[in-house]
């Protein structure tokens, strides 16, 4: 089995629905971009750091 193929797999579906998410948040121009770049650069800490402290969605937000 490939599970590094799996693993990587998943983690780019997870970043993929953090950018979505950042973009759709009611956060700043300035914070959305900051937000994507350490997601795009970092992918797991990147994702990690978006879950604990990122900007949510408007729709998470009602």
């Amino acid at each position: 089995m490939e599970y590094a193929g799996i693993g990587g797999f998943i983690l780019l579906v997870l970043n993929v629905w953090a950018i979505v998410s950042i973009i759709g948040s009611g956060a700043t121009t300035g914070s959305k971009v900051l937000w994507t770049l350490v997601v795009l650069i970092l992918p797991l800490l990147g994702f990690i750091a978006w879950l604990v402290a990122g900007p949510r969605s408007s729709r998470m937000a009602a």
